[in-house]
C-alpha cells in the first residue's frame, strides 16, 4: 500500500480535523531507545516556551514514558461532552496510557486494541487551541504510526537517530515510511551524537556521519547534533525537561523548535 488516503484493501480513508488544533507533528524512529521521548518532550517544552499552546501524545502504548519525563500523574478525567481533558505540565496539555493505568501495569494488547486508542487520542481529547500537537510514536512503522497518519492531518515528521549505522538504516525505514504515506519530513534529529571530556575533547561512542548523510540522502535538514549529556538524561529521569534551562542543551531544543516554526510558517 502507498499513499496517506487509503486503508490496507485499497478503501478510501476520511480523515478528521481536530478542532482547533492548527499544526500535527510526528516524532519517529525506527528504532528503539535512541532518544525519541527525549525529543519529543523537549520540543513540546520549548514551542511553549516560545509562546506557542502546545499539547503531546503518548503514541507508545506499550512502553508510555511521558508521565515520567512531563512528571505528570494525576489520572485524567471526561468532561460533560465526554472528552478526556489532557493533564497539564510546563505548559504542555499531555495525554498518555500511562496516566490511565497504574505505572507498573503492562499493557498487554493486540493491534486492533493499540489503533483504537490512538484514535481515541486524538478524536476524544479535549486539546481546545493549540498551535501544535507533538506526537511521540512507538519505534517502528506498525499499527500506531498507519493509525495516526490515516486518523488525522499531519503537518510534517521529525525522525530521530543516533550515528551509528543500525539506528540509521532503521531511521530511513521510518523516513521511507512517511514518503510513501505522503508525510513530509520537516528533519532529522542526530542523538547521542558525540560526548565531551573534560578536557574539552570529544569522542564519539556510537560512530560519526550517520545522521548527516541520511539528511543528505533525502534532502532534509539536520536540525541537531545533540550530545550524550547528563543534563539531558537527567532531565528526563526527574521531569524536568533541560528545554526548560538556559544552558545549552536548553538551547538545542530551543533551534529545532524555531526550526519547526519557521518551516510550518514560511
Amino acid at each position: 500500500m502507498s499513499g496517506g488516503g487509503m486503508q490496507p484493501h485499497g478503501g478510501p480513508i476520511h480523515k478528521q480535523k481536530i478542532p482547533g488544533v492548527q499544526n500535527i507533528i510526528a516524532v519517529a524512529s525506527g528504532k528503539g531507545g535512541v532518544g525519541k521521548s527525549t525529543v519529543s518532550v523537549n520540543l513540546a517544552v520549548a514551542l511553549a516556551k516560545l509562546g506557542h499552546s502546545v499539547g503531546l501524545i503518548d503514541c507508545d502504548v506499550h512502553g508510555p514514558s511521558i508521565p515520567m519525563m512531563m512528571n505528570v500523574s494525576a489520572t485524567p478525567i471526561a468532561n460533560d461532552q465526554k472528552q478526556i481533558i489532557p493533564i497539564e505540565s510546563y505548559g504542555v496539555k499531555c495525554i498518555s496510557m500511562g496516566l490511565l493505568v497504574d505505572k507498573e501495569e503492562p499493557i498487554i494488547w493486540r493491534g486492533p486494541m493499540v489503533m483504537g486508542v490512538v484514535k481515541q487520542f486524538f478524536q476524544n481529547v479535549a486539546w481546545g487551541e493549540l498551535d501544535y500537537l507533538i506526537v511521540d510514536l512507538p519505534p517502528g512503522t506498525g499499527d500506531a504510526q498507519l493509525t495516526m497518519v490515516q486518523a488525522v492531518e499531519i503537518s510534517g515528521a521529525i525522525i530521530v537517530t543516533t550515528p551509528q549505522a543500525i539506528a540509521v538504516q532503521d531511521a530511513v525505514r521510518g523516513v521511507e515510511m512517511f514518503k510513501k504515506l505522503d508525510v513530509p519530513i520537516l528533519g532529522l534529529v542526530e542523538n547521542m551524537a558525540y560526548l565531551t571530556l573534560p578536557d574539552g575533547s570529544m569522542i564519539h561512542p556510537f560512530g560519526q556521519g550517520g545522521g548527516f548523510e541520511t539528511a543528505l540522502r533525502y534532502k532534509v535538514p539536520l536540525m541537531a547534533q545533540l550530545p550524550l549529556d547528563e543534563n539531558i538524561r537527567a532531565g528526563g529521569d526527574v521531569g524536568t525537561p533541560v528545554a526548560l534551562s538556559e544552558n545549552n542543551c536548553g538551547q538545542y531544543f530551543a533551534d529545532i523548535a524555531t526550526m519547526v516554526h519557521d518551516r510550518l510558517n514560511r
